[in-house]
């Protein structure tokens, strides 16, 4: 399925589809956003970073009661990484994010108050935050435009030939080229559901597709 020849489009057919693809998500979709569940942005940036190369289930299992030890950067920042690791062993790569999230937590602290930044290259400089972290945290925190791009958003992306490109950050470009800015935050998490739920990686539900008609990579 990967391997399916995108059709030749030019530039205004390709944003019409992708166009004809915002709508479908909006009726399937009305209330994307992200799973990960937090109350303010500093739970968000912790669950986020937590999610790398996880699950958002097993990231929700372990927040509760991380968060009831560590409410805020504060009281993170004043723990070691090995009071933190007992609260995200099931959470794969445990120590070295327990180590990122201190860190992140004494950087929060001492340079921002405590309170996250609205900046895609001051969360950047965060331990443990890459352009994807940034992306989402910024976007569903603050509701700064951006498209993040996850496992999910990549495959979709290819598998809808809305960008051909292997970089997240070139393939964020070609979305955000596509959709409109109003809708980036909105096409992010849109996209990871229906790669979490409907287009699966090894056996994408093609029958149960709402993208299906405007897909060039659909089966059957």
């Amino acid at each position: 399925m990967e391997g399916v020849a995108c059709p030749e489009e030019g530039k205004r057919e390709k944003r019409a589809r992708a166009q004809r693809i915002l709508e479908a998500l909006e009726k399937a979709y009305p209330e994307a956003r992200t799973e990960l569940r937090h109350e303010n942005p500093f739970q968000l940036l912790v669950a986020t970073v937590l999610s790398a190369q996880a699950t958002d289930k097993s990231v929700n299992e372990a927040t509760p009661a991380l968060f009831a030890r560590f409410p805020d950067a504060k009281a993170l920042a004043a723990a070691t990484p090995e009071e933190v690791e007992p609260y995200i062993r099931r959470i794969g790569l445990y120590r070295t994010k327990a180590k990122n999230l201190v860190a992140l937590a004494r950087r929060l602290v001492e340079e921002y108050g405590g309170e996250v930044p609205r900046d895609k290259e001051a969360l950047m400089r965060l331990p443990g935050v890459g352009w994807k972290t940034a992306t989402v945290v910024l976007g569903a925190a603050f509701g700064v435009p951006g498209i993040a791009v996850d496992t999910h958003v990549a495959r979709l992306a290819r598998r809808l030939c809305l960008s051909e490109a292997k970089a997240p950050e070139r393939i964020g470009k070609d979305l955000e080229a596509l959709f409109p800015k109003e809708r980036w935050v909105y096409v992010h998490h849109a996209l990871v559901l229906h790669g979490r739920y409907v287009c699966l990686a090894k056996r994408p539900r093609c029958g149960a597709c709402a993208l299906a008609p405007h897909c060039p990579s659909r089966q059957g």
